[in-house]
Formats: structure tokens, sequence, C-alpha cells
């Protein structure tokens, strides 16, 4: 317990801390589109148990992150898998057929989020790995404080989407976004983004887009279908 009372033990957890307030916010997103749906009580839940397991998971993958990213097509993998969470969460097809309101649609809503954070995490958790230095006790508390600040954050999203439904097109587009990132942060395509800088901000762009013109489109042809 020595290292409590040297500065740059907590030096280091304020910069965790400031890392994980900066790198949540998409997270909050991803939490807010996904427990949206739900009741009241379920979007408590959902919000709790899905900000805690995915604060366990980047604790996970802290440790292993950096090797993960050494291999190819990982990333092409994960950003695929993010265009199509951003399609699910825009057009509302997370929810079990029709179970909206039920468990197994709580439980959609967290196995949602848990793979969005996997997959928008990798990168992430290499700069607070790098701010713990080695040190696992730093790494835990600064991870365990983030908790509540994404829990905070998913809530107040929750109540935003709720007055201004907009930000649910938003959200989906921003998670678009992210997922053309992860695409072209690939091992793989490391030479050509570097000749062509400009690839990364293409690709970026065109992910959000897929997911907010596909998804309106999947929306509208689901409402016409209904009617």
């Amino acid at each position: 317990m020595e290292y409590l009372n040297h500065p740059d033990f907590w030096i280091g957890l304020v910069k965790i801390i400031w890392i994980n307030i900066i790198l949540s916010g998409d997270n909050a997103v991803v939490i807010a589109l996904a427990a949206r749906s739900l009741p009241p009580e379920q979007q408590k839940k959902a919000v709790m148990f899905g900000s805690g397991a995915a604060v366990v998971l980047r604790i996970v993958l802290t440790v292993v992150a950096a090797k993960l990213l050494e291999l190819s097509f990982l990333q092409i993998i994960g950003g695929c898998l993010l265009l199509w969470i951003g399609l699910q969460l825009l057009t509302g097809n997370e929810d079990d057929e029709g179970a909206s309101k039920g468990t197994g649609s709580m439980m959609a809503a967290i196995r949602t989020i848990l793979i969005a954070d996997l997959v928008m995490s990798l990168d992430n958790v290499i700069a607070v790995a790098a701010a713990a230095q080695g040190n696992m006790v730093l790494l835990i508390l600064g991870l365990a404080i983030s908790i509540p600040l994404v829990i905070f954050g998913s809530t107040l999203m929750i109540k935003l989407m709720e007055r201004f439904p907009v930000i649910v097109i938003l959200g989906a587009g921003l998670i678009g976004w992210v997922g053309g990132e992860t695409i072209m942060n690939d091992k793989l395509l490391h030479s050509y983004v570097e000749a062509n800088p400009m690839l990364h901000y293409v690709a970026a762009a065109a992910g959000a887009a897929l997911v907010v013109g596909l998804g309106l489109w999947l929306q509208k042809r689901g409402e016409a279908k209904t009617a």
C-alpha cells in the first residue's frame, strides 16, 4: 500500500479517469441506444449491468489489447460488426421478436452493449494501459471509478433521446463513423492509410452514411409493411 503515498500513483489515477471521460462518450451513446426502448425499470438495470460489465471487459481487454491489435483482419471484422450494430440500433431490431418489453429484450440490450464495447475499446484501452504503466491496482481502480461516469452519461443520453429523437440518428451515425475508422485501423490496411491519410476520414464518413442511410430506408420500409 506504499504506492498510495506516491504522487505518481495519484497522477496516473487522474490520467486514467480523464482518459475514460473522453473515451466513454461513444460507449454511453451505445448503451443509451440499446436501452432506450425498454421500460424505465429495465432501462436502469440494462444501464447498470451493461456499464459494469463493459468496464470489467475493458480491464480484461487492457491486458491483451496490444497483442490483439497485431492480428490482421481483427479490426476489419470488428468494424463491420459495429456497422451492423448501428443498423440494428437505428431500426430497433435489437429487440427479440416483438418482446420489446420483456426480459429477453433487456438481455439483448446488454448483449449489444457488450459486443459494441468489445470492438470500440480495442484502441482505447491502449491509452489506459499506458497511463497505468503496469500497475494493475491503478488500472482497476481507475476503470472502476469510471463506471458512474458511463452510467450518468448513458442515463442523460436516454433522456435526451426521448426529448430529441434526432439524437438517435446522430448516435447511430457516430457508431457507423467509429465502425469505418475501426476498419481502416486494421494492421492489413496500415500501409495504405499511411500513404493516403484521407482514407481514414473517407471510410469513417462512409460508415456513418451507410448506417444512417440504410437504417432510415429499412425503418421506412418496415413502417410501410406495418401500415
